[in-house]
């Protein structure tokens, strides 16, 4: 590109170096962190209620009621979405790295908030635990934009798609010491405090100790989080924000020259120039924006939505879910802390064998394969198996069949990874202008929340039998059958609307966001290709 800043044009065809795996590891920690925090409770519930919501001489353990099951899992979703777009907002309005510390110190507080809520009745201590988890889901939010922003304009344009991937990627492994780290507590308090099952000694089987055992489960997403944050004050701004738009010719080649380790000329000149032009001052509700952009967003919106709701309702109520097919023995069985034990240790089983592998096999074939085509396998794979799974539901329930369950279960979550899951977090960090991706992927990530709102919520209340026992307090639903069909269906949606997605592979930031309008316009009259369209 003629126009293309020396800056910005030695980080697209920069080889792969040090910065680009430090870069890696600083923003992929956080993500570890995100997915820890949003993703632990679901191994604690259970013991939540059995605890605080225990009913004198009922056959059944207790259970969080239906209004606190629903906040308790779902008050996390609610501070991320605001999270994703106020800090979204603030990425583009006072820069990346300003903003990515704030996001972490939120989330380490919050983090130990939690394991302390306290109060003199447990719908005290369940507020408590609420209001800090939705802050905790407030920083965890602003995370999103703001480390795939700085990840895609570090990267250089060969190995981008990989590189923000991988830092999505990290939180699989989030999930899978979620479930490691309730494995080690809860055997460990286990071992020490003995009890027994629940059908011999109801109020025996939860021992007192049992308290401390959520407590420290949710409190040790601070870890990673505290150990990151000085890195991440280190990190300069990225290049692209520095010029493009805080127009600071002289500083973006001078922090760029010390990570790339090359010299760089400032080129202000070329900086004034494009902020001159009429066509790159656009804003968020602005025609031009609409015309250039309107479609993509659309796009980048309804699939992250669409896929949330399907990955949320099976992975926050997976335990239900193996509970139904007899892969965790019935609750009154069990003491408290042997129930952890084994949601814990199920929860580790689907990310070590779907989870992880899905999100590395995205890494390794989207520079290869490209995004369109990973997203429109996955959500055609997770309708696949969703419907094959729901159709002969009854035929799975049976003891004889619960691995096959199993197996169809993981490759579900294997092509959510390998598949939307990641390439709905990488694609809205590449399309959009400088000044506003941070805004962009932030809504797109809070479309994406939403959904999980819609399947933490929903699922809990549609997954209930329309006859027969149902969990204490809740209304008749839809049943885990129709629950599924539902799921396998919203799944065949977001392979239409991956049509509205570009393809931005091999492509530069710049020429993906037309923010060299003037070549873009000569490169679509001579070649009549314009990166608009649909990639079909």
């Amino acid at each position: 590109m003629a126009k293309q800043l020396q800056v910005l044009n030695a980080l697209d065809l920069a080889k792969t170096q040090w910065y680009h795996f430090t870069a890696i590891v600083i923003a992929g920690m956080g993500f570890f962190t995100d997915a820890y925090d949003l993703f632990c409770i679901s191994i604690v519930t259970r013991l939540l209620g059995r605890i605080y919501y225990h009913q004198e001489g009922a056959e059944k353990p207790g259970n969080l009621p239906p209004n606190i099951a629903a906040a308790v899992n779902g008050v996390a979703f609610c501070g991320t979405l605001a999270g994703q777009l106020f800090f979204g907002w603030l990425g583009d309005k006072l820069g990346r790295k300003k903003v990515y510390g704030m996001t972490l110190m939120i989330m380490v507080i919050c983090s130990i908030g939690s394991g302390l809520s306290f109060g003199d009745t447990p719908n005290s201590v369940m507020a408590t635990l609420c209001f800090f988890r939705f802050w905790l889901g407030f920083g965890i939010g602003g995370d999103y934009p703001l480390s795939a922003t700085i990840m895609s304009e570090y990267a250089n344009k060969k190995t981008r798609g990989a590189f923000i991937a991988a830092v999505f990627a990290m939180q699989g492994f989030g999930i899978l010491a979620g479930g490691m780290v309730g494995i080690v507590i809860s055997a460990a308090f286990k071992a020490a405090y003995p009890a027994p099952a629940y059908v011999d000694n109801a109020v025996a089987s939860t021992v007192s100790e049992a308290d401390f055992v959520w407590r420290l489960i949710v409190m040790f997403g601070a870890l990673p989080a505290a150990l990151t944050y000085y890195w991440r004050m280190k990190m300069p701004e990225t290049a692209r924000y520095t010029a493009l738009v805080a127009k600071n010719a002289k500083q973006a080649a001078s922090d760029m020259s010390r990570v790339l380790q090359v010299e760089l000329e400032a080129e202000p000149e070329k900086i004034e120039k494009i902020s001159q032009e009429k066509g790159n001052e656009f804003g968020l509700f602005s025609k031009t924006f609409l015309s250039r952009h309107g479609l993509h967003l659309l796009g980048t919106t309804s699939t992250w939505f669409l896929l949330d709701i399907a990955f949320y309702s099976q992975n926050l109520f997976q335990k239900d879910i193996f509970s139904g097919i007899g892969w965790i023995p019935p609750a009154n069985t069990m003491n408290a802390l042997e129930e952890v034990y084994k949601i814990a240790r199920a929860q580790t089983l689907i990310a070590l064998c779907s989870t992880v592998p899905g999100y590395w096999f995205t890494v390794v074939f989207i520079d290869r394969i490209g995004r369109f085509a990973i997203q429109l396998m996955g959500f055609f794979f997770m309708t696949v198996f969703m419907f094959a799974l729901a159709i002969p539901y009854d035929h799975w329930t049976h003891r004889d069949n619960r691995i096959g369950f199993v197996i169809m279960y993981s490759l579900t979550f294997f092509f959510a990874n390998f598949g939307p899951n990641a390439t709905t977090f990488v694609v809205p960090a590449e399309i959009f202008p400088a000044r506003l991706r941070s805004t962009c992927h932030g809504i797109s990530a809070a479309a994406g929340k939403a959904g999980a709102i819609v399947g933490s919520f929903g699922f809990l209340y549609a997954s209930q039998p329309s006859k027969g026992t149902r969990d204490h307090g809740y209304p008749a639903g839809i049943g885990m059958r129709n629950s599924l069909i539902v799921l396998g269906c919203i799944n065949a949606l977001g392979m239409a609307f991956t049509f509205l997605v570009p393809e931005a592979n091999g492509k530069s930031l710049e020429e993906m966001s037309k923010e060299n309008e003037d070549e873009y316009e000569m490169e679509v009259a001579s070649s009549g290709n314009d990166i608009r369209t649909v990639p079909v």
